[in-house]
């Protein structure tokens, strides 16, 4: 496998990753928790869920051949809830996430020292799907916050539980023989 192959597996299996953090995050909030915010200056999980597929149509359309802020995407409306239930919400993020997998599943390693433009600024392929890992992580880091602020004792962690990092790095080294 060439380097641009590895580097393509790697960052679609970091997107479905970062993807899975927040679908888990979603799949234990109530219609109603969805919309809590902490004060008028903050977004609400389905806020976040809006923005974050605002930007993922409006930079993985037309990938290679567009530019990355397309015309029709309103990113100030993204920041008003309209969302009116949970059920639209997730097809409001998986509409982004679709449209992300399509375009990143379908690049290959000649694409990845391509330019392409954001904001009519000229960025590398690489160095644009780099930003939007980076862009999507720190929202799902956001989901993943509130989420826990809202379930507080209820909430389950998404990776290691705390106190129980010992066992977790045993169990690891056992699992890939690792363990003497």
């Amino acid at each position: 496998m060439t380097l641009g192959n590895e580097y393509l597996q790697v960052v679609q299996e970091r997107f479905r990753s970062i993807k899975e953090l927040g679908d888990k995050t979603i799949q234990r909030l109530s219609e109603d928790e969805i919309h809590w915010a902490l004060n008028k200056s903050s977004n609400s999980i389905a806020i976040i869920v809006k923005h974050l597929s605002g930007n993922m149509i409006s930079r993985w359309t037309d990938f290679l051949t567009s530019d990355g802020e397309k015309n029709n995407r309103k990113r100030d409306q993204e920041f008003i809830d309209t969302i009116s239930s949970k059920q639209e919400m997730i097809i409001i993020w998986e509409s982004g996430w679709n449209t992300l997998f399509r375009s990143i599943d379908n690049l290959v390693e000649e694409d990845l020292l391509k330019n392409i433009n954001i904001r009519g600024e000229s960025h590398m392929v690489i160095d644009a799907i780099e930003r939007q890992i980076a862009h999507y992580a720190y929202h799902i880091g956001q989901i993943v916050y509130v989420g826990k602020q809202i379930k507080d004792e209820e909430w389950e962690s998404l990776s290691i539980p705390k106190g129980n990092s010992e066992e977790y790095l045993q169990k690891m080294l056992k699992k890939h023989g690792k363990l003497e």
